[in-house]
């Protein structure tokens, strides 16, 4: 039997299968991302018809035992996005985030880049966007994204080479947890740069866990480990539903570069 919720709150995905969609939703509004980020779940729209159409070819059989529920509105359309929380986890504990060494050195020696926090959130995530296949930044996420920023839950860090932005990673604050959506780069190391700024201003603020999301050689040569869906969960859970401001100066990104920084 179908299993369809109202809403987020509520939803346990701790038995759900580690390696697949946890939920169907057409909902990408502003509160509805809040919500499901704050259960440890995050969407990934379908970019095109066939996408859509895959998700209800592969998957609906499931739904239709209930093992996968259905989350929002009855008359729209579920398999537009799919939602997830991957079992184990990748994750940054902010305190272990680190560049390379050679990064590192390029830092101190020449490279006059600059960090900054909140500056260009939109720039930052249609840089992201770009070109990339598949597009899951879609217009409709992009758009409750930028809400989310203006109501203080959606952050930035932007890598700065004088006037020109060369790299940045956003995502949504969730108490002690900063979940990355996505991070891009036009200089080689940038991106690098704007995860292990992330990693020291959300320290600052109390932040105990970057969220990777999806695991790849570039997380785990910043520091990056996995981690048990249930200990994620239980970091979400235990943490304070009020986000902490970062600290928002405008910083020389060469301070990143300091011994204790570089691993």
């Amino acid at each position: 039997m179908v299993s369809r919720r109202p809403g987020w709150e509520g939803l346990d995905v701790l038995d759900a299968a580690p390696d697949g969609p946890v939920a169907f939703s057409a909902d990408l509004s502003p509160a509805s991302l809040l919500a499901a980020y704050r259960v440890g779940v995050y969407p990934f729209p379908a970019s095109d018809e066939y996408t859509r159409t895959l998700n209800e070819v592969v998957f609906a059989d499931q739904v239709e035992e209930g093992r996968i529920p259905l989350v929002g509105e009855e008359a729209a359309d579920p398999y537009a996005v799919s939602w997830w929380s991957p079992d184990p986890r990748p994750v940054l504990p902010v305190t272990a985030t680190h560049l390379s060494r050679s990064l590192a050195r390029q830092l101190r020696n020449r490279l006059p880049w600059s960090t900054s926090l909140d500056r260009q959130f939109e720039g930052v995530v249609r840089a992201c966007r770009g070109d990339r296949i598949p597009l899951w930044l879609t217009d409709e996420l992009i758009a409750s994204l930028v809400r989310l920023h203006e109501l203080g839950h959606a952050h930035s860090v932007e890598v700065w080479e004088g006037g020109e932005l060369i790299g940045g990673v956003f995502g949504l604050q969730v108490g002690s947890v900063f979940s990355m959506d996505s991070m891009f780069f036009h200089r080689p190391g940038a991106s690098k740069v704007a995860v292990t700024d992330l990693a020291e201003r959300f320290a600052q603020a109390g932040g105990v866990l970057l969220d990777a999301q999806r695991d790849s050689p570039h997380v785990q040569s910043l520091g990056g480990v996995l981690v048990s869906r249930e200990q994620y969960i239980r970091q979400l859970r235990g943490t304070a539903s009020e986000s902490v401001p970062m600290p928002a100066a405008a910083l020389p990104a060469s301070r990143l570069a300091q011994p204790a920084a570089s691993g």
